[in-house]
């Protein structure tokens, strides 16, 4: 009647798919301070729901992966490609959810997968060490007597090397947004309830190798329509001092980067001085004046107006100091707007060169997919689309960075739910052989539709609205105690950065040059190349691991 499969953590179990345990091999190898994965698949053919029980040896977690709809899977009208699970809509496996007392649901004729976590500790001993999972039915409490009974067990083999996981080398950084955090829990925004649901998704995030955070000065005008507004996280205070005068207040902001560094971002991303698609308004900022708080700046102030260009001229000397003070100054980078075209090339370079000399000698970069953009020197360090970015690696700027979003559907990486799991772990091999220098995605928690029409259900509605893929606008669901529920994704793109971490470590030991041919010795890998298996991605971190071993 029960079937438990050991798979792959790159094979997503589907309800309908008996899994094919390719890549998985029951031998895992990892290094010491990384965190490795892998499933159980369950099936059991009986007429009843039944209750699960799972129990590990000490350093394993275990999670039972649950479903989520997906009512827009993926784009319509042929914009996909032959790599996707299925364009249908459905339910499929994204969440991790830690094991109840009452057990997890293990459901007729229905496949369903536990996670099974082995973190391995920076001061392990390295050798072989061994993990075991034990499956068991909890007892039927329909029936007296039944006491439940064992389902199986799985038990590996893994590897610890002497190597330590180094920390990420590069900048990532996924958008951190706090007016969905107030929205969804109904807090008063940087009320100290916020602030602890903040701590709680923050930790999550530099708990999963992003080390790099979008900080809203103001309320960043990122997805929201021409016109509107988004619920307002502001963390410098302004107060109009006089016709054409203001005094800042920084202690928000002093908070915001003394918890941020607490719990482990080096970068911090200050959020854009002006609106999204072509610079042409300032974002909604608020200020006191005459003794009430009111909107001082918004769509209707035109961004290359005196009255803007002369308070930008008062806040960035301001702000530059504080962030000096605070020993932060180097490691913020700094935006313009978010992805303008060639068509917004006059309002951005006006928005440029009005702050162009207060923000002389920091680092400023915006997502931009044009090299002719690139090419007119507005921007120091571009973010380009991942399908966008061959002419710049042709032609390539001394910085660069790469994105994906909702536009990146075809050949490339990504992080939709209805991708395999091994389209979203390639990511960081791909970002080490092409010497990529960071990489940016505009979700980690966003919780609105698309443009912030309204908030959303992210355990109901998981593509904004049907605007974007399932899981385009989040990797975490926001817990019933105020804290971050993983999803799978999370722990593929964790994985991901794990994989730069080591390639990393190689680099430094043997060389840059030699490192890459150690990963990828056929050239079977590139931006938009990529072995469509499970199988073939471990594949490629298998011979990092064994170059690792040989210089033990």
């Amino acid at each position: 009647m029960y079937h438990l499969i050991p798979v792959s953590c790159m094979e997503k179990v589907l309800t309908d798919r008996r899994p094919s345990g390719e890549g998985f091999s029951g031998h895992m190898t990892a290094l010491r301070g990384e965190t490795i994965s892998f499933q159980i698949a369950y099936f059991h053919d009986g007429m009843t729901l039944l209750r699960g029980a799972a129990e590990a040896s000490a350093g394993v977690r275990v999670r039972y992966v649950d479903s989520v709809p997906c009512a827009y899977p993926c784009h319509t009208g042929g914009r996909t490609d032959s790599d996707y699970l299925s364009e249908k809509p459905g339910l499929y496996p994204d969440i991790l959810r830690d094991v109840p007392a009452c057990g997890f649901p293990m459901l007729s004729c229905s496949w369903g997968a536990l996670w099974v976590d082995i973190a391995v500790p920076a001061d392990a001993e390295p050798g072989l060490h061994s993990a075991r999972v034990d499956v068991r039915r909890l007892p039927d409490l329909r029936q007296s007597g039944d006491a439940g009974e064992p389902l199986g067990s799985i038990e590996l083999q893994y590897e610890v090397l002497r190597h330590v996981l180094p920390a990420l080398p590069i900048p990532h950084t996924e958008w951190f947004h706090c007016d969905c955090l107030a929205n969804y829990y109904g807090v008063e925004v940087f009320s100290e309830e916020h602030w602890r649901i903040l701590e709680n998704f923050l930790k999550s995030a530099a708990d999963h190798h992003c080390n790099m955070i979008l900080t809203p000065i103001f309320t960043p005008p990122l997805d929201t329509a021409f016109g509107g507004e988004r619920r307002t996280v502001q963390l410098v205070d302004v107060a109009v001092t006089g016709s054409d005068s203001y005094h800042f207040g920084f202690d928000r902001l002093r908070r915001w980067i003394a918890l941020c560094r607490g719990l482990g971002f080096r970068y911090f991303e200050i959020s854009h001085l002006f609106s999204q698609w072509g610079a042409v308004a300032a974002p909604k900022i608020m200020g006191e004046k005459d003794g009430a708080l009111c909107q001082l700046f918004g769509w209707d102030t035109d961004a290359a107006g005196p009255e803007y260009r002369s308070f930008l001229h008062q806040l960035l000397p301001a702000l530059r100091a504080e962030l000096s003070s605070l020993g932060v100054l180097e490691d913020c980078w700094f935006h313009i707007s978010d992805e303008p075209s060639m068509e917004q090339l006059e309002s951005y370079r006006l928005a440029y060169e009005g702050v162009s000399r207060e923000l002389a000698g920091c680092h400023i970069m915006d997502a931009l997919s044009d090299y002719s953009f690139y090419e007119k020197g507005l921007v120091e360090t571009p973010i380009c689309a991942t399908n966008h970015i061959a002419p710049f690696l042709a032609k390539r700027p001394p910085r660069l960075f790469a994105y994906y979003c909702t536009a990146q559907w075809e050949k490339v990486s990504n992080r939709f739910i209805a991708q395999p799991g091994y389209r979203t772990r390639v990511l960081g091999m791909q970002l080490f052989k092409e010497n990529i220098d960071g990489f940016l995605q505009w979700a980690y928690n966003f919780y609105n539709s698309e443009y912030s029409f309204y908030p959303i259900d992210p355990f109901s509605c998981t593509d904004a609205g049907g605007a974007f893929p399932s899981g385009d606008p989040f990797l975490v669901y926001p817990g019933p105690d105020r804290k971050p529920i993983d999803s799978l994704r999370l722990m593929l793109i964790d994985a991901a950065f794990s994989d730069y971490c080591a390639l990393h470590l190689l680099a430094e030991k043997i060389g840059r040059k030699q490192a890459v041919a150690v990963l990828d010795p056929g050239n079977e890998l590139a931006i938009d190349r990529y072995p469509m298996s499970a199988g073939g991605i471990q594949t490629l971190r298998n011979r990092v691991n064994e170059k690792l071993r040989e210089l033990q």
